[in-house]
């Protein structure tokens, strides 16, 4: 078996993220306007502003009925989505280019077009790589496997159309499965039509569905109870739907969801056809029977079969089913229309950015020259950032619109950076696995938005909290684009202070060099923008806490502060003073183990603080970093000092020690490694310490004050460690210690690990979230109550490509 993967890394390897796109941008999708792929405007201006967007095929206009029928057809249908909100996005492929929206002159010339190619996933190779005889590119429409595979890549993720194709009659010998039904096992895009073609086996289509892991059901359409899957032309078939939805709203739920989860296949969603235009089932099925039957006569098989049979049902119902066809189309779309809209609303309601922003062309701020001048981010004279120029343009519209206006109750103060990720990809063939010293390496090489600041404050976004977001840029492209990522992803960049050029700061930048395994190697790390200046130099960062940050957060006097350690120990104690003059509860996440010394590192006046007034209430380190961080308070005789020792006598340990009790609360295994000693030491600093242990889990150690219900408690019985007992309750308020080991709440596998990187901030962030909730609501929150769901949020990120996983939101039920 593969042994599960650590569920933490080492945060020297936590920057990188694997977004294989610019800052942000969805993976799957592909620049427009390239030689084989083109966006029309319209769809791109749509998916940039948040606009429902709904996908149409056009094999329904190439191979399903005659022109000029087809063109009108085409032309109601995209007039249907407009009348409903919507933007129509019809695809297809014309002179050997795949379109993702069509023009009024192409969608003539292709509904025109004599030769048109029926193009499913297979054909697109051939038909935008190849020439006819003639030399001519092909032109073709797209079938729903054809469609689902562009409208991925465009970021579309409602897609209406007529029927699906299915498992025919009789698969059993000819095994002929349409691609629709495989193309749904693996494209995340929401198929909205009337079932499976009528002539079809529909149970057995039902059932390769599910094999396929495909979301299934059927709209009510005003029923109640039960409701049968469609046969296309007929409202009920013998197969009762998976599930039944009730509206729009409830398929863009279920839409949404699905896509926070970052699952990777399809739904569909079955639209009854109006019941003013319905074929009876028991009549549908007679006529079928001898469409079957003549098509097996006449020899008709895969591509072929489906055209021959609708033709045959077509000459044996008259215009009934012709009517039938163009009334559920024409419903579906009605439909796509519907749950586009409401999906858009849902995503902007969680304010999770744009359904897409391309890579090709990015729109980056030129941040005045003038450190005084503080100009709204919409004022500014932007760039248009391309692969290969950089053109002035006019201001663009205003982007706060974009960002979160809640009242923030969180502030994060922590690095912004530019991360990247260097994958090492041995070439196939080659006899060395393993990276080679001093010469170059084959590797995957992406980036993204990262610095362990901007992964906390991510994540507690993601999970409901108001946050505020404290960090520094430079003056320059990175810096620049960094801001419109984080506008991007809801975060508002107004306390993000952009330092002047001449200030000779560079925004922060992190390289990871990661084995194939993915397993850090080696990583450079260039944070120096928070350092403190040399002499003779300008103190940005600490103009920037005068004029931006203290003025902020004593202004909004947030509940939480969360403080990463790449502040340098002069400006971690302006940050530490801010925090206890609004009375915030503070949080230190330890960044790497080098980094975790610094609260012992702090100025003489402002030297750590002990319970029951903690100048740091809580910590979040790994393994290693909790060693560091007891390393570095022994090397400084923290554990020396008179206060430590009052509170240390206060915990009730015995001078003999607590091996075996830790042992028990624990594991012997942590106990070895001085896990749980070296928490209970460094408690009177830090009174909640949660020790992420990877595969291991969580180890939580927690000073309870005097009088906390938990003492008495018999359900937390076994996690009381020690209680006070030499009588300082009423003076030093010390209950005694709760320890508890949570275990991992998944042991993730090496093939479902796509990024270490960014899991143990998505913890940290998750934590404090919970925390802040539970304070709104007028309530101490405690630590227990969040870890798991914390740890299903690191899962989340571990499986993501992302350094914090989008899907986050999913769990805000659990809050």
């Amino acid at each position: 078996m593969t042994p599960p993967r650590c569920l933490f890394r080492s945060h020297a390897s936590r920057h990188a993220t694997q977004s294989h796109l610019w800052f942000g941008v969805q993976r799957r999708a592909i620049a427009s306007n390239s030689r084989l792929f083109k966006i029309s405007e319209e769809v791109r201006q749509a998916l940039h502003e948040r606009r429902p967007v709904v996908a149409l095929e056009t094999t329904i206009y190439t191979h399903g009925w005659p022109y000029p029928d087809n063109l009108a057809l085409a032309s109601r249908l995209e007039s249907v989505v407009r009348l409903h909100g919507g933007v129509p996005a019809t695809i297809g492929i014309l002179e050997g280019v795949a379109h993702v929206g069509l023009a009024a002159d192409e969608l003539v010339r292709l509904a025109s077009s004599k030769h048109a190619l029926k193009i499913s996933r297979r054909d697109l190779g051939f038909a935008l790589g190849l020439k006819d005889a003639e030399g001519n590119f092909f032109n073709g429409g797209t079938t729903i496997a054809g469609t689902m595979v562009l409208a991925h890549l465009a970021g579309i993720k409602v897609f209406a159309t007529g029927g699906l194709g299915g498992v025919h009659r009789g698969a059993e010998q000819t095994m002929d499965i349409s691609a629709d039904l495989t193309e749904l096992g693996r494209t995340p895009v929401a198929v909205i039509s009337s079932g499976c073609k009528s002539f079809l086996d529909i149970p057995r289509t039902i059932e390769y569905l599910e094999t396929q892991g495909v979301a299934v059901a059927t709209f009510a359409d005003g029923r109640k109870g039960n409701v049968h899957f469609p046969a296309f032309y007929s409202r009920d078939s013998v197969v009762e739907s998976p599930k039944v939805l009730q509206d729009a709203q409830e398929a863009a739920s279920v839409i949404h969801a699905h896509s926070m989860l970052g699952l990777r296949s399809g739904l569909h969603f079955a639209n009854p056809i109006p019941l003013e235009h319905e074929i009876p089932f028991a009549e549908m099925e007679v006529a079928i029977a001898q469409a079957n039957a003549e098509g097996i006569n006449a020899g008709a098989t895969g591509a072929a079969i489906t055209p021959f049979i609708l033709d045959k049902i077509k000459q044996l119902t008259g215009s009934r089913s012709l009517t039938a066809n163009k009334a559920l189309v024409e419903s579906n779309v009605v439909m796509g229309a519907k749950v586009a809209k409401a999906l858009i609303d849902l995503q902007n309601k969680d304010d999770l950015g744009p359904q897409l922003d391309l890579p090709s062309q990015r729109v980056v701020s030129r941040r005045p020259q003038d450190p005084q001048s503080r100009q709204r981010f919409n004022e500014e004279t932007s760039v248009v950032v391309t692969s290969s120029t950089l053109t002035e343009v006019s201001p663009v519209a205003p982007i706060d619109s974009l960002v979160a206006t809640h009242d923030a109750n969180v502030f994060v103060a922590g690095t912004l950076a530019l991360d990247y990720a260097c994958d090492h990809k041995p070439r196939s063939g080659s006899p060395s696995t393993g990276l080679e010293m001093h010469t170059s390496n084959p590797a995957q090489i992406s980036q993204s938005l990262g610095g362990v600041g901007h992964n906390v404050a991510r994540a507690a976004h993601l999970m409901g909290a108001g946050v505020h977001f404290c960090s520094a840029v430079g003056d320059d492209l990175s810096g620049r684009a960094a801001l419109v990522a984080l506008t991007d992803e809801g975060l508002s960049s107004e306390a993000v202070e952009a330092l002047a050029a001449d200030s000779g700061k560079r925004t922060a930048q992190y390289v990871a060099v990661n084995e194939q395994s993915k397993d850090l190697a080696v990583a450079v790390a260039d944070m120096a923008i928070l350092d403190t200046p040399r002499k003779g130099e300008p103190d940005t960062i600490g103009t920037a806490f005068d004029n931006n940050w203290l003025p902020r957060i004593h202004s909004a006097r947030p509940s939480h502060l969360v403080l990463d350690a790449n502040w340098p120990p002069i400006y971690l104690a302006r940050w530490l003073k801010a925090g206890s003059e609004i009375d915030a509860h503070i949080t230190f996440e330890p960044v790497s183990n080098a980094k975790s010394a610094i609260p012992f590192q702090l100025p003489p006046k402002s030297s750590l603080l002990v319970f029951p007034k903690p100048t740091i209430s809580l910590i979040t380190p790994n393994a290693t970093e909790l060693a560091a961080m007891y390393t570095a308070a022994r090397a400084g005789s923290f554990f020396d000092r008179a206060d430590w020792w009052a509170v240390i006598d206060a915990l009730g340990i015995p001078s003999t020690g607590a091996r075996t009790a830790m042992s028990l609360a624990t594991s012997p295994a942590l106990a070895d490694q001085g896990i749980p000693q070296q928490s209970v030491q460094l408690l009177p600093f830090f009174p909640s310490i949660c020790t992420k242990l990877g595969a291991r889990g969580v180890l939580v150690t927690q000073i309870l004050p005097a009088g906390d219900p938990r003492l008495s408690s018999a359900e937390y019985a076994p996690y009381i460690l020690s209680r006070c007992n030499n009588d300082t309750e009423d003076s030093l308020g010390v209950g005694g210690v709760y320890m508890r080991l949570f275990p991992a709440i998944e042991d993730v596998a090496e093939e479902d690990v796509v990024s270490v990187n960014g899991a143990g901030d998505t913890f940290c962030g998750v934590l404090v979230a919970g925390l802040a909730k539970a304070k709104q609501e007028g309530r101490e929150g405690r630590l227990e109550e969040w870890v798991d769901i914390a740890q299903r949020a690191a899962v989340l990120t571990l499986k993501s490509e992302q350094a914090v996983s989008p899907g986050l939101g999913t769990l805000r039920m659990l809050m």
